[in-house]
This record gives structure tokens, sequence and C-alpha cells, in this order.
């Protein structure tokens, strides 16, 4: 069995007086790739948010703990030093702060020692050669002008370059047409090994080729209703959410 790295224990959540997540119980073992599925409205992003420390949410019971150590107080700044990392659905754009010069600092700050200029700036070129991003986005502001499928590279090479513990992958896919779909799969995969892991939202699950799925967990209504292996993923794309919610009313 893995070594826990994200343990969700009860975890009941919301935002201002709506409760969203309703005794959500999940665990992430060291080297693991997790899939969450599940209808639109199901939870979903509120879970990953919550994960992250979004202040827009509110943990109102049930504890989150990170390589053992309770982190449900923790600020989202103490979260991405930890190790966690969210690739976002919607990527801001922020205006002012150059690709290069974020992914720089956000290195520092997450090993406290000082990143070389040179031999950053060479791995940063290989990685977006890699992802086969124009060098020149480096030295543009973060997502200001990129297409969809930029701002989604973009997200792909901060994970490749943060190397963080847990990748939190927020529909990473979305809107993106097959070329880059694939190139973002390929990504992924560079990034998993044995020492981290990966919790991802899909609706598209092409992104998973490049991937040995080790569990999925279906969320409907704030809590997970149904639990297997890549089986799972097959069953729904071909027969939908429908069984699963008259099994549960049923």
């Amino acid at each position: 069995m893995a070594e826990q790295l994200l343990e969700i224990k009860d975890l009941h959540a919301g935002v201002e007086d709506k409760e969203i997540l309703k005794g959500l119980s999940l665990s992430v073992g060291k080297g693991e790739v997790h899939v969450i599925l599940g209808p639109n409205g199901s939870g979903k992003s509120t879970l990953m948010n919550i994960i992250m420390g979004h202040p827009k949410y509110t943990v109102t019971g049930g504890s989150m703990t990170f390589e053992g150590e309770d982190m449900t107080e923790m600020k989202t700044f103490e979260r991405s030093r930890k190790g966690l990392f969210l690739s976002f659905q919607t990527p801001e754009e922020i205006p002012g702060i150059i690709v290069e010069n974020m992914l720089r600092t956000a290195k520092q700050a997450i090993t406290g020692e000082k990143v070389k200029l040179l031999p950053f700036r060479k791995e940063l070129k290989a990685t977006m050669q890699e992802l086969k991003m124009d060098p020149e986005y480096a030295q543009r502001y973060l997502n200001v002008g990129f297409s969809g499928g930029e701002k989604k590279r973009t997200e792909i090479l901060q994970l490749l370059m943060l190397n963080p513990k847990l990748a939190l992958l927020d529909e990473t896919d979305s809107g993106l047409d097959v070329d880059a779909v694939q190139i973002v799969s390929e990504g992924v995969a560079k990034f998993h090994n044995e020492d981290n892991s990966c919790l991802i939202i899909t609706h598209n699950t092409r992104i998973l080729e490049h991937l040995k799925v080790d569990k999925v967990h279906v969320l409907m209504n704030g809590q997970i209703v149904e639990e297997g292996g890549p089986e799972l993923i097959e069953d729904i794309n071909s027969r939908g959410f429908a069984h699963i919610r008259e099994e549960q009313e049923g």
C-alpha cells in the first residue's frame, strides 16, 4: 500500500451559507494517479479549491492532512510550499508579471534557495520546447493575450518547472483541440513519477492516455458515491452518470 500523501476525512465545506461538500472522504497515496468524475455542479472544482486553501470557501467540518500534517487551517502559500499545485480550469491573466520571473520567484519561494539565472533559463527553454511553446512567451505577461491552448500549456510548464508533490489538475484539458490535448497529456505524464501524485478532474479522458490511473472517484452532490479502477471510466463513458444517480436515489 502506498504511503499516504493526501488524506481527507468527512469534509464539509462551502461558500457563504451554502454547503457544497457534504462529508467527503478521499485518500491519495504517494505515486498514485486519481481521477474525479461527476456531472456539472457536483462539487469537483470546489474540492480542488478547498484543498488548495481558496479563501472564498469555508471548511465547517472534517479534516485534511498532507504528509500526515493537518493543513485545514494553512494559508494557500503555505500549502504551495509544502508541495501542492493547482492547475486552473480557467487560468487568470496577470498583467505586469512576466512568466520567467514568476516561475523563478516561485521556485525560490518553494525551495528556500537562490535559483541561478542561466541554468534556470536553460531548463525553462528546454521545457518550453518539449511543450511546443514559443520561447518568447517566457518574456510575456502571464497569460495576457494567450489563447486558451497557450494558457493551458503554460499551466503544464509551471507544473514541470515547480515539480510539486501533488498536482491538482482541474479540467486542464478543457477547450483544447486534439493536438493540444496530446501535448498536455504528455506533459502530465512527464511530470508524474513514483515520488509525486496527481488528482485530476476531466471530462475528456484522452488526457489520461499516457498515465496509469490507480483510482477513480465519482462525485455527486458533494459526496463520493462510487469508487473503482480505470474500468469505471469506461463504464461512465459508455453509460453516463444516470445509472449511478438512479442507484443513489433508489
